[in-house]
């Protein structure tokens, strides 16, 4: 998928090296570990690539665990939203808020539900250790008058920055013969003549037939009449055992005078639509309280630079390809509006592939409803709802699983579900990973010893770099370039993009 027309092409900064902070799992103060780049924009085929190899993105910044050394690896899981059926706990929720929207039933009890929170699982929100190098990041803007350049010699670079085309498969039709059509092959035409009396068939009369002949076709007759009343009582029979889907429960006729209304609207919030703008501070105050009391932070800290840094802002260009969903490509905010006011903000990215949630808010007087999970269950269904048009969105990308966590688990339990191998990069059902994760915190899923990562580089001097607001392969840049040498950067760099993304997204390098 290349980028779209009228979109910038993606522009990183790489930072050296590998950045300790504080892990929100274990408490430890410096065993999280990871690499991190800056994006000031990015296309949304580079970031679906970029996270089927490990990284994730907060805000603008995009990071990758290290994961043989960090202190609580962190495996991308995607669920596939295609096999779900929800399990015994899921239709608990579903059904709860049923029965809270139809009656106004419920208990404010304890949930034992787990939140289904963001990619960065509350730890990161408030544990980056990065925060002031995103803080400084944020206000400055110094590739703009790159990236308009860029745009403009877009057409110049075109075979450079189109990725491979994806390949998509063509479902093949069933053709149906034509038969009795009573027209002979050829062009001259056959004119039956009528035989003098007495001799030969009178052509019109039916022939003539043995009795035998007779007994067979009515014997025919009523095999097909029967096959037909089977198929039509078979037909008008219920399913019986047949499992509820989850638009069953999700989507189950309320009664007239139901209890409340419940509306979850889809609005882009990179670049901000007109509706993302219109509820902005009542979204806002919905994340407010949400903070201060579900983390407990102090009034003065969920500002609303913080708000717009983590969840408003995003690196994705907005595509909307005729082929593609009806939202588009890019960032979203799924409100959960309950009569009449906002009670949860689920954020997400629609990608070529998937459905990647990135966080969720919810207002804490609503708690007894598990948000936290119903969200979820909404956003698999909505991955559903985007695949029936789109037919390659068919993956629900939970962010990370963190086995090592026990409190972190619970994204295991939306199956079927994948786990990333950490080296390959190939996707491992959960259920075979598992036993290896309770023997070790690091593993390598996939069992081929001989398998290896196929994006490894093979050809840095292909890697695209920006230098001086002009684009050019490394080979190139390494001969203009003034000073010590980078090539040990710029290989980390791409050794953790993988060759395809060298090759497309650029390097910024002053």
């Amino acid at each position: 998928m290349a980028a779209a027309s009228g979109t910038s092409p993606t522009i990183v900064e790489y930072f050296e090296g590998e950045d300790f902070y504080r892990c929100g799992y274990c408490k430890n103060e410096t065993g999280s570990r990871s690499n991190g780049m800056w994006a000031h924009s990015m296309t949304v085929q580079d970031y679906q690539d970029l996270i089927d190899r490990g990284w994730r993105r907060s805000g603008k910044y995009v990071y990758k665990p290290v994961m043989n050394q960090t202190c609580c690896p962190q495996y991308t899981i995607r669920c596939r939203p295609l096999h779900f059926q929800p399990s015994k706990s899921h239709k608990k929720v579903l059904k709860k808020m049923f029965k809270y929207l139809s009656k106004g039933e419920f208990s404010k009890g304890n949930n034992e539900e787990e939140p289904m929170d963001s990619q960065m699982d509350d730890a990161g929100m408030h544990d980056f250790a990065l925060k002031s190098k995103l803080d400084i990041k944020s206000d400055q803007r110094p590739l703009s008058e790159d990236c308009h350049e860029i745009k403009e010699s877009k057409v110049k670079e075109k075979e450079d920055l189109e990725p491979k085309e994806t390949k998509m498969l063509n479902k093949s039709h069933a053709k149906q013969e034509k038969l009795g059509s009573g027209e002979p092959s050829g062009s001259v035409k056959v004119v039956p003549s009528t035989p003098k009396p007495g001799k030969g068939a009178d052509l019109s009369k039916p022939p003539c037939r043995k009795a035998k002949d007779i007994r067979k076709e009515r014997k025919r007759q009523k095999l097909i009449l029967k096959s037909q009343t089977d198929q039509v009582q078979h037909e008008e029979k219920p399913k019986l055992n047949q499992p509820k889907s989850i638009e069953d429960f999700i989507f189950d006729t309320l009664p007239d005078k139901s209890a409340h209304q419940l509306e979850v609207r889809v609005v882009r919030s990179s670049p901000p639509s007109s509706q993302f703008k219109a509820t902005f501070q009542e979204s806002y105050q919905v994340y407010k309280r949400y903070q201060m009391v579900i983390h407990k932070d102090p009034p003065d800290k969920p500002t609303v630079s913080q708000f717009t840094r983590f969840l408003c802002s995003s690196p994705l260009e907005a595509e909307n390809p005729p082929n593609g969903p009806d939202c588009g490509y890019g960032s979203f905010h799924q409100q959960y509006w309950l009569d009449g006011k906002i009670i949860a903000v689920g954020v997400i990215d629609v990608l070529p592939y998937c459905v990647s949630s990135v966080y969720l808010y919810y207002d804490p007087d609503y708690a007894f409803l598990s948000l936290g999970v119903y969200s979820a269950l909404r956003e698999i269904a909505f991955t559903r709802e985007l695949h029936e048009k789109t037919s390659q969105l068919s993956y629900y990308y939970m962010g990370f699983y963190i086995h090592s966590c026990p409190k972190m688990r619970y994204k295991g339990q939306y199956r079927p579900s994948d786990l990333l191998c950490p080296e390959t990069y190939v996707w491992v059902p959960i259920e075979q990973c598992l036993p290896a994760l309770e023997n070790s915190k690091y593993c390598r899923f996939n069992q081929d010893t001989k398998a290896v990562d196929e994006e490894r580089i093979k050809e840095l001097d292909r890697l695209r770099v920006l230098y001086k607001r002009t684009i050019m392969p490394y080979n190139i840049y390494k001969k203009r370039q003034k000073g010590p040498s980078d090539e040990a950067i710029v290989q980390q760099y791409a050794d953790l993009v993988g060759q395809t993304c060298s090759e497309r997204m650029l390097l910024f390098r002053s």
